[in-house]
């Protein structure tokens, strides 16, 4: 990475003519988050916030970055297996770590970069953080066996995180099964991110969402002239997770017609364009996700039998938010700090009438409940059942 330094004093910039430093605050105590984010308040940073391992590898894929602030009290990974993820996937990210508490530097690199120092230096001369900022800190799903981006520590989740740990590092094929709403592309993603796979490519397709005349092409590609529009060739979804991840979300909603090319390809690991006679071998793992029941559906044979047994090699399923109550305050206060005022928190009578709903949407529904308690607080330091609308 180039460096060049302005007339400002000693401040490392990646090229001269960007004159901005890219930068991404990883830390799950938003107020550690403000306050660092606040010494490097200049013209001269771009500052993204990240909560989590997960949130912060989407930021990181997002947007060209240089620099990345890390609490190494993340919520859903060992900061040591997300540190080498980030040198792995994004190598001219420089990475400096901070206290959780004090929020100073901590520099591991024994050849640190200009850009790396001097961000050290302007947090040493901020001095530590307020007690207030630290202390209100209570770590949120913090437990060591969590997955990426999902929060909770009931009976139930943690049986969820044990198998998909276990199964994150085969390649089995898993179908991740439970209602609308619950966290099945987590999951998912989990199985890519803790696999051997991390680093290559997590592609996803919904089922549901593209029309079957379609689905094929997406899936499979085509060559020139195949079909009406097929302008030029392009290789399908599959063959673009080449070494890495295929995620089926919806794969109840397959159509018939193509069950069996699916099948094809997870039994001899080839895929077949459109108009193509020529057959591509292909290395990627599949894990599909579905809301339907795929015993009935291969009861009604609107699902292949065949099918259904190769997909379910290694099941898992999601409970709904119903049967997991005990998570509800964390996951409230995990939305809270997303879409609500800073420092905000949600009242115990609010609490009360979060906990005693059925919750049909899951956690997707607490979320937008959560948002729109944001939106109606105003300025208002707590979250109160006025805020809450079901």
């Amino acid at each position: 990475m180039a460096q060049a330094m302005t007339t400002q004093g000693a401040f490392p910039f990646r090229n001269e003519t960007a004159n901005t430093i890219a930068v991404v605050v990883l830390s799950p105590n938003q107020a550690l988050r403000r306050e660092l984010m606040g010494k490097l308040r200049s013209p001269h940073w771009r500052i993204t916030e990240a909560e989590s391992g997960a949130d912060a590898l989407d930021k990181l894929g997002a947007n060209e970055t240089d620099l990345l602030l890390l609490d190494p009290r993340l919520p859903d990974l060992d900061s040591t297996e997300f540190s080498a993820l980030v040198r792995m996937q994004f190598p001219d990210v420089q990475i400096v770590t901070v206290n959780s508490h004090t929020g100073q530097p901590l520099l591991r690199s024994s050849s640190p970069t200009p850009l790396a120092v001097h961000v050290v230096e302007v947090l040493e001369r901020s001095g530590a953080l307020p007690t207030s900022t630290t202390a209100a800190y209570q770590p949120e799903g913090e437990e060591a066996d969590g997955l990426p981006g999902m929060v909770g520590n009931s009976e139930p989740m943690q049986r969820v995180y044990a198998v998909t740990r276990l199964v994150a590092r085969r390649d089995t094929t898993v179908v991740v099964t439970g209602e609308s709403g619950t966290g099945k592309d987590l999951v998912a993603k989990a199985v890519h991110l803790l696999s051997g796979r991390r680093s290559n490519p997590f592609v996803v397709i919904n089922c549901a969402a593209i029309p079957e005349p379609l689905l094929e092409a997406e899936l499979f590609g085509y060559v020139k002239g195949a079909f009406t529009g097929a302008v030029q060739s392009r290789i399908g979804r599959i063959h673009a997770a080449q070494g890495g991840t295929l995620f089926l979300d919806e794969i109840g909603e397959m159509p018939l017609a193509l069950q069996s090319k699916l099948l094809r390809f997870l039994e001899q690991g080839e895929v077949q364009r459109l108009g193509s006679s020529d057959n591509f071998r292909v290395d990627v793992r599949v894990v599909a996700a579905t809301n339907s029941d795929l015993r009935k559906l291969v009861e009604q044979r609107s699902f292949r039998e065949d099918l259904y047994f190769r997909l379910a090699v290694f099941p898992i399923k999601l409970p709904p938010l119903r049967e997991r109550t005990s998570d509800i305050p964390a996951l409230a206060a995990s939305f809270v700090r997303r879409f609500c005022t800073a420092g905000a928190c949600v009242t115990p009578e609010a609490l009360n009438i979060l906990q005693q709903h059925l919750w049909p949407g899951n956690v997707r529904e607490l979320r937008n409940v959560i948002e729109r308690s944001g939106i109606l607080m105003g300025e208002s330091r707590d979250v109160t059942p006025e805020h809450i609308i079901l």
